[in-house]
């Protein structure tokens, strides 16, 4: 698994939706977004940079690859 590097919550947020992520509120400073047909929610902290493991459970329970991940993110 490669090493990601840091990512604000505002940054993977904008990567998640690429992957068709719905912001459906913010609470205090954690952004919810949610999927359709995906049981799951994801809370993303707005934080300046987010931490690594915090990062790959969002990833993880997104679905996605960290390869997949980074992908995206060289296009944002």
């Amino acid at each position: 698994m490669p090493k990601l590097p840091q990512f604000s919550g505002r940054e993977a947020v904008k990567i998640f939706q690429q992957f068709g992520w719905v912001i459906i509120r913010q609470r205090g400073s954690h952004i919810i977004l949610v999927k359709e047909n995906h049981n799951a929610t994801l809370s993303v902290p707005d934080h300046k940079e987010i931490a690594q493991g915090t990062l790959r459970g969002l990833i993880r329970i997104a679905g996605l690859t960290a390869e997949e991940f980074l992908e995206v993110s060289k296009n944002i």
